[in-house]
């Protein structure tokens, strides 16, 4: 290692401040005299990172521990690996500087399937073992956490242990049995398998049938159980407000407060709609007084209001009004990320006016009511259009639309509705903003994902998709408009990833080894080293991404356990097959989904207030 050629490599890097360390509000533990060290990665670069909040969530739980430290790594941008590796430095934590080897464990944040290569990439860089099964105790426990992990086979071979859902109180029961067997690495896996929400690769075997799908997952320990069911907090933890602030701007460079978790939608395509269920509102007066504290010690000018429908919150409208009237005389802005244009109340607008507006993001998904039926997106075209009139009658000049094609049953008469409803839209806004109206369109392409009702469901074939992508660029274009659409290769690798068994673990290493790095990044991604990879060890990825899977096939995931029951999830598909949409549980009777099942007897009273319906005693079959 050379540490001391550090600063000779920074100057010839970009953005050189991201791997520097010493920004505001960063914890600092003096590492002789703590006994736990652990290492928080973010498989991705500094800016991305340091907007993830979980991150932030667990290094304020962790460096609150008095025996613990934690520190933060992120995935250093290719031309910092060169220098890296040329000036032999190894991959170090931000705060002291100290290489990842030298940690006892280290934590890596899954958002998203494209990040993995960068996970055996930051291994490597720290000099340590990619297979969990060449490390022994002298080297760092290596956990993953994160949505990734719903299905975690694709990265079993390089993990010790998962974190399956919410880490806030697991990752305290993990460092409590650390201390106790920290010393002997085969006895703390053991005995960390009987904790709930943990899931010990190396304790489960996998069988496969003779046309390659899945037979069983079947565990190999005493201690280890059949099913791993996800991990859940009854109430939210406080909002950390002493968050580190970055030198370089990140993506999202605001102050965030999670205002509520979960979601009862119920959208047939959305994972995280499902796995974060259920719903969990934070008080107000603590979002109130949280947002306080935050802005004190950051100096943040914009507040975001965190989850995943920012206007479902029950009291949405008086928590607005109560932080603009608090914060907007200085100036700060109040932004709502990803709003339901059904919610979004005129007076909620009426509230912004006057105020420096940032831009308003919805999510329609689909063009047509009838589609918007399939996937249960509960939202009228009056609905929409309404809500338009509303945003840009009150100031606002750019409206950001969400939309997906290759969804179930989708036609091209659905697709042509999207540009039909697109520049609706637009005209609505010149109508009120003149040419400086503004409507950007993002079309994603739908990944069937774990976990939902969709999970059997193919991804749609290149050409096909194709097709639709050059409609929508000849439909969505001149003044006012702006559209953006995914890489068909790109979704093809991300649905392989997302559905796949453990025999990928052999192929994300020999993708790695071609090269592959930052996946995510258009300009970074080489899918030729993936189809080589995906050929070079005999697999092909439309087998994992193109291909229907039959009711009763075994899931490579099916071991993982969301809380969401299968029967509930086999319901919405067929339900979504006859276009029958399926209501808010907070809003009719409750549908039985089984994430009551997973809570104790107090808490399930606890959510019965908060939805107002009738708790499951048993998960459904």
């Amino acid at each position: 290692m050379n540490y001391n050629g550090l600063d000779s490599v920074l100057p010839g890097v970009a953005k050189p401040g991201r791997y520097t360390g010493g920004e505001w509000n960063s914890v600092v533990k003096d590492w002789d005299e703590t006994e736990l060290k652990i290492a928080l990665a973010y498989p991705d670069v500094y800016e991305v990172g340091m907007s993830n909040m979980a991150l932030m969530i667990l290094y304020d739980i962790l460096n609150k521990e008095e025996d613990v430290l934690a520190e933060r790594v992120y995935a250093p941008w290719l031309d910092m690996e060169q220098a890296m590796r040329a000036a032999d430095i190894h991959l170090y934590t931000l705060e002291t500087r100290h290489p990842l080897a030298e940690f006892d464990i280290v934590g890596f944040t899954l958002p998203y399937e494209l990040n993995y290569t960068n996970v055996l990439n930051m291994l490597d860089l720290a000099q340590i073992p990619l297979l969990a099964s060449e490390r022994d105790g002298t080297h760092p426990l290596i956990i993953g956490g994160g949505s990734g992990t719903y299905n975690p086979e694709p990265l079993s071979d390089f993990f010790d242990l998962f974190v399956i859902g919410e880490g806030e109180e697991v990752i305290l029961d993990v460092l409590h049995l650390y201390r106790e067997f920290g010393g002997d690495k085969q006895e703390f896996l053991s005995g960390a398998a009987e904790i709930e929400g943990i899931y010990v690769p190396s304790l489960y075997e996998v069988h496969y049938n003779g046309d390659g799908t899945v037979r069983e997952v079947r565990p190999t320990h005493p201690k280890a159980g059949p099913m791993v069911t996800k991990r859940i907090v009854d109430m939210l933890p406080p909002t950390p407000t002493k968050v580190v602030v970055p030198y370089v701007e990140a993506i999202h460079d605001r102050a965030m407060i999670e205002i509520q978790r979960g979601c009862t939608q119920g959208c047939r395509f959305c994972q995280a709609g499902m796995i974060y269920r259920p719903l969990r509102e934070r008080p107000l007066d603590e979002i109130v007084t949280t947002a306080d504290e935050l802005l004190a010690v950051t100096g943040y000018e914009e507040l975001a209001l965190l989850s995943l429908s920012s206007c479902n919150y029950g009291r949405i409208e008086e928590l607005v009004e109560t932080l603009l009237a608090r914060h907007g005389p200085e100036h700060t802005s109040i932004s709502l990320p990803s709003l339901r244009m059904d919610s979004f109340s005129v007076k909620l607008a009426e509230m912004f006016q006057g105020r420096r507006k940032t831009g308003l993001t919805f999510a329609p998904e689909a063009g047509s009511e009838r589609l918007r039926r399939v996937i249960n997106k509960l939202i009228s075209h009056e609905d929409i259009l309404s809500t338009a009139q509303a945003a840009y009658s009150r100031g606002w000049q750019r409206i950001k639309l969400y939309f997906m094609i290759g969804l179930p049953t989708e036609t091209m008469e659905d697709v042509e509705a999207i540009a039909a409803l697109v520049k609706t839209v637009r005209d609505i806004g010149r109508r009120q903003r003149g040419k400086k109206a503004q409507v950007n369109v993002s079309v994603a392409t739908f990944i069937p994902k774990p976990h939902t009702p969709f999970q059997w469901l193919p991804l749609e074939e290149r050409s096909r998709l194709e097709e639709k992508q050059a409609l929508l660029r000849r439909l969505i274009r001149g003044r006012g408009l702006k559209l953006s659409w995914n890489d068909p290769d790109t979704s093809l690798l991300e649905a392989a990833l997302s559905r796949g068994d453990r025999r990928l673990g052999r192929v994300i290493q020999d993708a790695w080894r071609r090269g592959a790095r930052f996946d995510a990044w258009t300009e970074a991604f080489e899918p030729q080293r993936w189809w080589a990879a995906f050929s070079a060890q005999g697999l092909d990825p439309s087998f994992y991404a193109h291909r229907e899977r039959p009711l009763e096939e075994t899931l490579p995931w099916g071991h993982i356990n969301s809380g969401v029951s299968r029967e509930f999830l086999i319901s919405e598909y067929e339900r979504s097959l006859r276009e029958e949409t399926t209501i808010d549980c907070r809003e009719g009777p409750c549908r039985a989904c089984g994430i009551l099942a997973t809570f104790s007897s107090d808490a399930q009273t606890a959510q019965k207030a908060l939805w107002g319906c009738t708790p499951v005693k048993e998960t459904p079959g």
